[in-house]
């Protein structure tokens, strides 16, 4: 059974990417055949931090660098999978139908919700878009076989507890596919990105991009299994797998 206290969902983290949703807050619910939906009210809108990454997301050089990643995360998920910060459906494309039996995907955000809906009726397999944060999952525990994560611990208002409630609602054994953009492993580097940190989370949705997000995994109690750094100057990146003991 879903924990009470989770059944009152609370609104603390948000995705790390950007899109442009204009008039989104008073978006009518659309239903496919495929597709459920459950949403409540919530505090958090950006239409304009979720526009940006509409344009963003589609620029040649950011998909050189992301198709990949998403298909080395989403892309390996398999069975029932919950993916944590949908943000606006960019990898509902790469859930293949002979590996995923439905998808669970979460957002806190009512204006990247108004995109994921467009593209969850494009998905090739099922998928039940719930508003909700990953500080209190609203599913019971060892629900999913895999849990996808992309682009949103850098958000998250309480990494460690976001990571625990990940863990709760995997089964044993199951996969954790995460890929983000992490602290550099060069301190003046990092040195930097802590300066900066006050910008980037007023301008892109609390973004804090200077977390070492693999240790917050560790930390956790997965167990890592891949881990794969990628250098990018002040916005390196980070792709891993890790099993829940």
């Amino acid at each position: 059974m879903v924990p009470p206290e989770r059944q009152v969902q609370r609104y603390e983290g948000e995705k790390c990417e950007f899109s442009f949703a204009k008039g989104a807050k008073n978006v009518t619910l659309q239903h496919d055949p495929t597709t459920t939906e459950r949403e409540t009210p919530s505090q958090i809108f950006h239409p304009r931090f979720a526009a940006f990454y509409e344009w963003y997301a589609h620029l040649d050089s950011e998909r050189r660098l992301t198709d990949p990643l998403r298909q080395e995360t989403a892309g390996q998920a398999s069975g029932v999978v919950l993916e944590v910060g949908a943000g606006t459906g960019l990898n509902f494309s790469w859930y293949h139908p002979e590996r995923v039996e439905r998808v669970e995907a979460i957002e806190p955000d009512s204006a990247m919700l108004a995109y994921a809906r467009e593209r969850v009726r494009q998905a090739g397999v099922p998928i039940s878009l719930t508003q909700a944060a990953v500080s209190a999952l609203p599913f019971a525990d060892a629900s999913f076989d895999s849990v996808v994560v992309t682009l949103v611990f850098c958000s998250v208002e309480d990494p460690a507890q976001g990571m625990q409630e990940i863990k709760r609602v995997l089964k044993p054994q199951g996969t954790l596919f995460l890929f983000e953009h992490v602290r550099s492993q060069r301190a003046w580097i990092a040195r930097l990105q802590d300066g900066l940190v006050p910008l980037t989370t007023r301008l892109f949705g609390n973004c804090h991009w200077n977390r070492d997000t693999a240790r917050t995994v560790q930390e956790a109690g997965f167990q890592i299994t891949h881990l794969r750094r990628l250098a990018g100057g002040l916005d390196p990146h980070l792709v891993l797998q890790a099993l829940r003991p």
